[in-house]
């Protein structure tokens, strides 16, 4: 994608566009928000509360990283997302691994998220008169942002799963240990707990 200066026409978005794209973030977010609610039915009880609010300012930071992104065209890839968003993005992959879900509802999540932040900002870009080259340039960044954002999510998930999985090896372990030595039955079901295993009925 050519940049400013290169002899090519401008395909980043102007200032005037930017700060107009920037003000409408809040209530983007917002509709965002609310349709994958209704359309990842797994999410309904996440998006309330102090962890509602947080997701809320996450979208808001993801959609203003974006359109950082759109601005500037500076980056070396378009599929580059700002680090914040990725880091944000890295985060949630583990939450969903701790939480023991799979990652099917986050990239369901994004999917809806990316549907309706681009029916939104697209919107306010034609009213800023951004022409047909810049918008057709933003849909493909909102595509490349948000494979950015799931590849992220997918690899805390990944190295979640890792950890945890060393974690419950070495409570098992230390579970074995406990029982030759005749540790109490009570200590030893805490440790059976946090190495997710089920003491047999007979020994």
């Amino acid at each position: 994608m050519p940049v400013m200066g290169d002899g090519m026409p401008h395909r980043w978005l102007d200032e005037a566009a930017f700060v107009r794209l920037r003000d409408s973030v809040p209530a983007v977010a917002e509709e965002a928000v609310a349709t994958i609610v209704r359309e990842v039915p797994s999410y309904s009880r996440a998006f309330t509360g102090a962890m509602g609010a947080a997701i809320r300012s996450a979208v808001q930071l993801a959609l203003v990283n974006f359109l950082e992104l759109a601005r500037s065209g500076n980056t070396g890839s378009a599929a580059e997302p700002i680090a914040p968003s990725t880091a944000g993005a890295y985060e949630l992959g583990r939450g969903e691994a701790r939480s023991g879900r799979s990652m099917d509802a986050l990239l369901a999540a994004y999917r809806v998220g990316a549907r309706v932040s681009w029916r939104g900002l697209s919107h306010e870009a034609v009213a800023a008169g951004v022409s047909a080259q810049t918008l057709g340039s933003f849909a493909e960044l909102v595509f490349a942002y948000i494979d950015a954002l799931s590849a992220a999510s997918l690899a805390g998930h990944a190295d979640e799963l890792r950890l945890l999985g060393r974690a419950r090896e070495r409570e098992r372990e230390r579970l074995a240990v406990m029982v030759v030595r005749g540790a109490q039955e009570t200590a030893l079901a805490e440790v059976a707990v946090r190495a997710e295993w089920t003491p047999p009925r007979t020994l």
